[in-house]
């Protein structure tokens, strides 16, 4: 069980949750980006930069991927691609994705990529707030929760 995460527009109090995890949990955390991402000292985090190019680092996540991997993304047809994969994915928002919402929110996406693009709606997405952020760690925390008592046998 490890937990991958697209480095790249990864928030910084997203990634702070994440080596805090990796650290008291002992669960291997990977830092995926095509630019240096400054990472803790741990044997529990590692960071892999890769060269610069569209879908690059999704592509190094998903041949490296281990069934039931947990990965952290933003990028919705990323996250469909891990879940096809037999990875579970969980957005920086707190969202966890599955093969039952999964489709949807792909949909909705591009839904809002057509609209955007015919300029109806300019702007990208906003900052996320505290809220979110707890709703993340909450997420993180019954994922971790629930593959540790797998990993013990319970």
């Amino acid at each position: 069980m490890k937990i991958w995460v697209d480095g790249d527009a990864c928030p910084k109090t997203i990634k702070a949750i994440l080596f805090r995890v990796a650290i008291r949990a002992k669960i291997l955390t990977t830092i995926v980006s095509n630019h240096y991402i400054s990472v803790p000292i741990s044997p529990f985090i590692k960071k892999i930069v890769v060269e610069m190019g569209f879908d690059v680092v999704d592509s190094y996540i998903i041949n490296n991927l281990g069934n039931n991997d947990l990965v952290i993304t933003a990028d919705i047809p990323f996250a469909d691609a891990v879940i096809t994969q037999g990875g579970c994915a969980l957005n920086p928002r707190g969202e966890m994705y599955s093969k039952n919402n999964i489709k949807q929110h792909l949909s909705s996406r591009n839904f809002n990529e057509a609209v955007r693009s015919s300029g109806v709606i300019t702007g990208g997405l906003r900052q996320e707030n505290a809220k979110e952020t707890q709703k993340f760690a909450n997420a993180l925390d019954s994922w971790v929760t629930k593959n540790h008592i797998k990993l013990a046998g319970l």
